[in-house]
């Protein structure tokens, strides 16, 4: 992609029971928005009108068809009646419509129609009730492509970054996941993505799991013996790291300066931390497949669904963060014959 040129971004709408319609409506008005990138937005009109009543809006964005050369467009998936949607109340019907969404999304990109995917919160409970074999964004995606690629989420503020060695995965089953090899992965993936998408060489805090890192031995033993021998692996590749530093200093430190990106362990303990620092401007990032997928860090917020007060910052920081990333890989503009190839197959798919 040539310097100074805009990449492409596929924007799947979420769930349309919380915030994310009324949050692509503002980012769609959004001039800083629109002068980096181009968007397509994936999801059905009527949704999309919503969230323009829910944000006070009245502009303007076209239906995508062949040969559309606007800088924002719509590819209407017809895949749910707003009307029919209660805020703040999700449901098998709004899951299947973000599932569409995504899968729309994702597919384009792979395809070469855009050269990353944003998107808006989902409800992993709403897509449960829709496809009972969903867990995350990143077990959907390998099904989607239908890749055993090792995805990995990590939140993103300006000043630090954050990544994570288990996810979505209940409390008490982390310490049974965790070994050595599965932490010295994580930390590599950590250092190349971090690499790729920011062009250093990333100073790695890797979190303890236990209070004061297991304390000898005293709380628990899987930081001497899982954790602490996975960072000795990984320093010695040549990779700055540092750890198992316990998890009630280790975010602090980095805020400081002292840490590009810190590694938890599990969910929360990275979630809380980088919520707490940054909640209105926090970035998802999805790395390990071929193209960025990024999306506001906050859910899909429905105790204030419909009242046209939720902030876009987040949402906003994760279509730049795509953009940025995607001129930064150098990803190829997208082909334009191979681009109104794929989105006649997605309409032919609404058919």
């Amino acid at each position: 992609m040539k310097s100074g040129s805009r990449p492409t971004l596929a924007f799947a709408l979420g769930d349309a029971a919380g915030i994310g319609s009324e949050l692509t409506a503002k980012v769609a008005a959004d001039e800083g928005v629109l002068n980096v990138a181009r968007i397509i937005l994936i999801g059905d009109r009527r949704q999309f009108d919503q969230g323009k009543q829910q944000a006070g809006l009245s502009l303007d964005v076209p239906d995508w068809h062949p040969g559309s050369e606007q800088e924002i467009a719509l590819l209407d998936r017809k895949n749910i009646d707003a009307d029919s949607v209660v805020s703040g109340k999700g449901d098998a019907k709004t899951g299947a419509a973000a599932l569409d969404n995504f899968a729309a999304a994702v597919r384009i990109c792979a395809g070469g129609g855009a050269n990353a995917v944003c998107f808006t919160p989902f409800n992993k409970n709403s897509m449960r009730q829709a496809s009972s074999t969903y867990v995350d964004e990143i077990g959907f995606i390998q099904r989607v492509l239908r890749t055993d690629a090792s995805g990995a989420e990590f939140n993103v503020l300006d000043e630090m970054w954050n990544a994570r060695v288990t996810s979505h995965v209940p409390l008490r089953k982390v310490a049974g996941l965790l070994n050595t090899d599965l932490i010295q992965q994580r930390i590599m993936l950590t250092e190349k993505t971090i690499r790729d998408a920011e062009g250093i060489t990333p100073r790695i805090a890797v979190a303890a799991l236990n209070p004061h890192a297991g304390d000898g031995g005293n709380f628990g033993h899987e930081d001497d013996e899982i954790i602490a021998p996975a960072v000795r692996l990984a320093a010695d590749s040549g990779i700055d790291v540092q750890g198992p530093i316990p998890s009630d200093t280790v975010y602090l430190r980095a805020m400081k300066g002292e840490f590009d990106v810190v590694l938890s362990m599990y969910h929360d303990q990275g979630q809380i931390a980088m919520k707490l620092i940054g909640f209105d401007r926090g970035v998802t990032l999805i790395a390990g497949f071929p193209f960025w997928i990024a999306t506001p860090a906050h859910g899909t917020a429905y105790d204030i669904a419909g009242k046209g007060i939720a902030n876009s910052g987040a949402t906003k920081n994760a279509l730049l963060l795509a953009a940025k990333l995607a001129l930064r890989s150098g990803a190829n503009a997208p082909d334009p014959d191979k681009q109104h190839e794929l989105m006649a197959l997605e309409m032919e798919k609404m058919s």
